[in-house]
């Protein structure tokens, strides 16, 4: 198995995680839809992005 094999299997499993997180949060229907289709087309860019704005977050 490649690394590369092995940071998108990560990678998946982190995206999963996140998506997971973003259907149970309290926010609302159309911002998890937004939330979940950023961190799923963009994956590893909308990882991170949900990690620090996502909903729920409090701003800095």
């Amino acid at each position: 198995m490649s690394f590369s094999a092995i940071g998108s299997f990560i990678i998946l499993v982190a995206d999963i995680y996140a998506i997971i997180q973003i259907l149970k949060s309290p926010a609302k229907g159309v911002e998890k839809l937004v939330w979940s289709l950023v961190v799923f087309l963009l994956p590893l860019l909308g990882l991170v992005v949900w990690y620090f704005a996502g909903p729920g977050k409090k701003p800095f």
